[in-house]
């Protein structure tokens, strides 16, 4: 049976429509990269961990 997630539980619902990633390596692993469209900064870098 569904359920709805817990109200307060920080799950974000839908996309993220002010950022863009890129697929990186980091290491030797891949990463994603994220990156702001309004100001181009790169914000953080997200590692996999099954690599």
């Amino acid at each position: 049976m569904t359920v709805n997630k817990p109200v307060g539980d920080n799950a974000r619902k839908g996309a993220v429509k002010k950022r863009s990633q890129v697929k990186t390596k980091l290491d030797g692993a891949t990463a994603w990269t994220k990156r702001s469209k309004k100001s181009g900064e790169f914000k953080a870098v997200k590692k996999l961990a099954n690599n």
